[in-house]
């Protein structure tokens, strides 16, 4: 396998973060690899409060937290629809799971992945009580941290063959949306993919959370979001064209949705 991913995409002023915390991607045990994209850890001691925010991939995240003095807990994160901010201040840790796009069915088969869309709950909310957050965040040795990740995820990977066959061809059509260029649109992606429409928004509601139709639409603001964040002058119509939008005011008109101001305010 590959190493975890080092883009930023999704995190709005990665500098501005990376100054401030300490922040790691770890590669999961080898039997959770088709499923998992990577954990990630963040840990911070701030003189100063600081407030993140992402921009929600099209996946499930279960996330691992202590902020300050409170006791460290567990949470399901289901795909996200805003951008999701995050006060950090004091001293704090974080053990995040990001499961790849449609990869999160398998550790919970009987509930579809719309269940958790755009809601954080309870560890136990999916996986009844468990004392999984203490064995995560407590131990100082990084290493055991990403042990104590295997050793929760590893028996939880129960799906009948069904399930893991249709978790890999959703991961696999929601991978192909975000490196494949050439898709502009739903019916004709379902068409090349030997699928009706409705039978790949079904498919995506029931293994990754949103529609085909979202998740090409989020992939696209991640794109431009990058571009404007690592290029000193942006074409705007340009890239609106790269991208497949029928013009530069539908670009404009998405990412000012998604992070709230316009690109070039985002820019600045």
């Amino acid at each position: 396998m590959a190493a975890p991913r080092r883009d930023t995409r999704g995190i709005v002023d990665a500098p501005g973060l990376f100054t401030r915390v300490r922040f790691r991607r770890r590669a999961p045990a080898e039997p959770l690899r088709p499923y998992v994209e990577h954990y990630w850890l963040i840990d911070w001691d701030l003189s100063e409060p600081y407030a993140t925010h992402v921009v929600p991939h099209p996946c499930v995240n279960l996330v691992f937290q202590r902020y300050a003095d409170r006791p460290g807990f567990g949470e399901v994160a289901g795909v996200g629809l805003e951008l999701f901010a995050q006060k950090l201040a004091g001293r704090g840790r974080v053990c995040g799971v990001q499961f790849r796009p449609g990869g999160f069915r398998p550790f919970t088969p009987e509930r579809p992945a719309t269940d958790w869309t755009d809601r954080r709950l309870p560890l136990a909310a999916a996986f009844g009580p468990t004392d999984a957050a203490a064995a995560v965040l407590e131990p100082a040795d990084e290493d055991a941290r990403v042990a104590a990740l295997d050793a929760f995820l590893t028996p939880l990977l129960r799906a009948g063959p069904r399930v893991l066959a249709q978790a890999e061809l959703a991961m696999g059509l929601a991978d192909r949306i975000r490196t494949d260029r050439t898709i502009r649109r739903v019916a004709d992606f379902a068409r090349a993919e030997g699928l009706s429409v409705r039978a790949l928004q079904r498919l995506f509601a029931g293994y990754v959370g949103v529609s085909p139709k979202w998740v090409l639409l989020r992939y696209r603001v991640h794109e431009a979001l990058e571009r404007a964040a690592s290029e000193a002058a942006v074409d705007w119509a340009a890239l609106a064209a790269e991208l497949g939008y029928s013009d530069q005011a539908h670009l404009v008109r998405d990412v000012t949705a998604t992070v709230g101001v316009p690109p070039t305010a985002y820019v600045r």
